[in-house]
């Protein structure tokens, strides 16, 4: 009889679910919507269909019967945190071994293709996040956009915000910030502008999303967007030495992946790979693959198994 194992990453935006066998060989892989909190709203519903639509297109693309497949160990890894998922997931699936955990560890494991490493997420927020040899995890920020995620694309535009709105009072540097943030927007006023960020019009990931605002300011040459790149990868840098320096030994090595898009601007990407390489044994890079691939490897390590991952869709690269 096939020994089967099961992946799955569960997020705001869509929900992903992959089937592997006994050698590693992913043969089933799905979609669905998002499913975040289960107790919010719609949240049960909504979860329970983005868990059958993917589990559903899984298990066809397999060739394998829902309802006798039982999985030698499945993880599960949700950006809500596994608290209100757990007891529908096992209702929901059969397995001999489940874990249900949050998105940090599938993340990590799918960057590192299951090594131990340190993953530092930068999009709308941020956070960075690691596990040794041994097995030992650590995080450092994400603490939100009210007290942290220094480095985030919202930081990076309130950064910029705050730039234009010191030019427009006349106390800070001329910076062309405050004209590409009222193009983008349509304001008239960077004063203006600031009121409009605090209603339903602009959700934070919109106001995140206008960093690349400054990464173009940046390299056309303006010596406010470059600083603010410059300190949001310098606080990326920091929580990646905070996490390493907690479970790796010195000149131990590590790889170092980052996720996200706000290293989608070069410079940012490259001066945080300046300062994190300036340690000794640290080694930084794209992930290898994506969270679902993760939570699928994390399901073989729950097994005592140690593969490599084959057929891999493109989608988790």
């Amino acid at each position: 009889m096939s020994t089967y194992f099961l992946g799955v990453d569960g997020g705001q935006s869509s929900t992903t679910a992959m089937i592997g066998d006994e050698s590693g060989r992913v043969i089933g892989y799905g979609r669905g919507g998002p499913c975040n909190h289960v107790k919010t709203g719609d949240g049960r519903k909504k979860f329970l269909g983005a868990m059958d639509a993917c589990l559903g297109a899984a298990f066809a693309q397999a060739g394998l019967d829902a309802a006798t497949v039982c999985f030698r160990a499945a993880c599960l890894g949700f950006s809500g945190g596994p608290a209100d998922k757990e007891a529908l997931l096992r209702e929901m699936l059969r397995t001999d071994e489940m874990q249900v955990t949050h998105d940090g560890l599938i993340a990590l494991s799918g960057a590192t293709a299951g090594a131990p490493g340190i993953i530092t997420i930068a999009g709308t927020g941020q956070l960075c996040f690691g596990r040794n040899a041994a097995g030992v995890t650590a995080r450092a920020g994400g603490w939100g956009f009210s007290f942290g995620d220094e480095g985030g694309g919202y930081d990076m535009t309130r950064q910029a915000l705050r730039a234009a709105l010191r030019m427009e009072e006349g106390w800070g540097a001329e910076t062309s910030l405050r004209a590409r943030l009222l193009e983008a927007t349509g304001a008239n006023t960077a004063n203006e502008l600031l009121h409009r960020f605090y209603t339903d019009e602009f959700p934070r990931p919109r106001i995140a999303s206008m960093s690349k605002l400054v990464d173009q300011a940046a390299v056309e040459g303006d010596a406010v967007a470059q600083d603010i790149l410059q300190q949001s990868a310098r606080h990326l840098a920091i929580y990646t030495a905070a996490v390493r320096q907690r479970l790796f030994q010195p000149g131990e090595e590590v790889a170092v992946a980052y996720i996200g898009g706000v290293f989608r601007s070069d410079l940012l990407r490259e001066r945080f790979r300046a300062l994190v390489e300036l340690e000794d044994g640290c080694h930084v890079g794209p992930p290898i693959f994506g969270p679902a691939a993760g939570a699928l490897l994390e399901a073989y390590r729950m097994a005592g198994l140690h593969v490599e991952l084959q057929n891999v869709p493109e989608q988790e690269k």
